[in-house]
């Protein structure tokens, strides 16, 4: 299927639906994942009124990598940290493992916010 088509002369081409994977990141999959955690962080930080110095007391994190994270700058941080940053500004996370579709042979990762 050609996902280019010309809108007013321009041609455009239809994404993936990532925009890492629209840029070829083959860690697509783990970038999407790790923005939508930091996203959430920089929600709850900005809810809370926190400096990024008090952010980053509670977070255990140094004030310039909060400055990074909330610029979306989050290569060289793991899910996992990102996770306990979500327990220590009050958010209950939880991880349920399940069989993955019929249509599917491998599983994937996905965020729900609640």
């Amino acid at each position: 299927m050609n996902r280019m088509r010309v809108v007013s002369g321009i041609p455009v081409e239809k994404g993936k639906g990532s925009v890492y994977a629209d840029l070829g990141y083959a860690d697509s999959e783990a970038m999407s994942l790790k923005a939508q955690l930091v996203a959430q962080v920089a929600q709850l930080i900005r809810k809370r009124g926190l400096t990024q110095v008090q952010a980053a007391s509670r977070l255990g994190l140094t004030q310039p990598k909060i400055s990074s994270l909330l610029k979306g700058r989050f290569r060289g941080i793991s899910e996992r940290r990102l996770l306990d940053c979500l327990t220590r500004l009050g958010r209950d996370v939880q991880i349920v493992v399940r069989p993955a579709a019929r249509n599917r042979d491998t599983g994937r990762l996905t965020v729900r916010i609640a």
